[in-house]
């Protein structure tokens, strides 16, 4: 009861496979502007259908309809701005700026006391914001969340200025490198971090602690 362990938080979490899924239309828009003479049409059409393969995979495997449906739809949304304004490099525009929203709202929800690690979290375990009463949990979730913070910050420092370089190649290399290894590494740190933050003889995150006054 009193080891928070890293696999639990990486097994509640997961991420492996949708990052791995969001790395691959990508591969797919490069392989088909390539191989159809630098056409941007050529290259939307290979990733939209490699994003609608995905998601029937997805759907097939009993992957939640919303999630498949926003994730195809992000591939097209990346292959329209790309066709609009006819810079490839502009498919992974998307990409940076998400990259951004998310850095900021997630050391936006440490500063304002609702760390988004907890949010997650505390939704996958059906515990609501009980999590939030622990003090103890509180404060190990908001410095638990700075590893996603961090991971965010990294990716746009690595694409702003392979994006402004118009670098298609290394774009798409590194899209794959830092989507799901990264993810996992993040999930890992994150997990361990959590452990370290909580006193040692709190239950761990499944087990939120909440004061006799706050109940």
């Amino acid at each position: 009861m009193t080891d928070v362990r890293q696999e639990s938080l990486a097994s509640l979490l997961g991420g492996r496979g949708g990052a791995l899924d969001a790395s691959l239309p990508p591969l797919a828009f490069v392989a088909g502007w390539l191989i159809w003479g630098h056409s941007i049409g050529a290259g939307a059409i290979a990733a939209v259908l490699c994003g609608v393969a995905i998601g029937v995979f997805r759907f097939v495997r009993g992957g939640k309809p919303r999630a498949v449906v926003f994730s195809v739809l992000a591939v097209v949304a990346a292959s329209l701005i790309a066709l609009y304004t006819g810079r490839v490099e502009d498919f992974f525009l998307i990409q940076l700026l998400s990259n951004m929203a998310s850095a900021l709202a997630w050391a936006g929800s440490i500063v304002v006391r609702w760390p988004l690690l907890g949010v997650v979290v505390g939704t996958l375990l059906g515990q609501k914001t009980r999590w939030r009463r622990d003090p103890a949990l509180l404060r190990a979730y908001s410095i638990a969340s700075w590893p996603w913070v961090g991971q965010y910050v990294l990716r746009v420092a690595v694409f702003t200025p392979l994006w402004l370089d118009a670098q298609v190649f290394w774009l798409t290399t590194l899209r794959v490198a830092m989507s799901w290894p990264l993810q996992i590494v993040c999930i890992v740190v994150s997990g361990w971090v959590l452990r370290r933050a909580l006193p040692a003889d709190h239950p761990g995150f499944r087990h939120p602690q909440v004061p006799e006054s706050a109940s």
